[in-house]
């Protein structure tokens, strides 16, 4: 089964949502994802034995770790 899905973000500059984007490859959990500055969206792409929404947790706080006033809108 392929698991994806898209989140509204809020982040400043494309910096910050490279950043975001490294960060949340990084999580386990996550087999790949996009963060898009211009559309203020992050795709993400989970393993299969991933529980998307304690996933998405975590990436939360990977995220507010590399960048404080982002938002991820789950």
């Amino acid at each position: 089964m392929d698991m994806k899905k898209t989140y509204k973000i809020e982040v400043d500059c494309a910096a910050c949502a490279q950043k975001m984007e490294d960060a949340t490859k990084k999580v386990q959990g996550i087999k790949d994802a996009t963060v898009a500055f211009m559309t203020q969206k992050m795709r993400v792409e989970f393993e299969d034995d991933a529980d998307a929404e304690s996933v998405m947790k975590d990436v939360a706080k990977a995220c507010k770790k590399v960048e404080s006033d982002c938002e991820i809108f789950l």
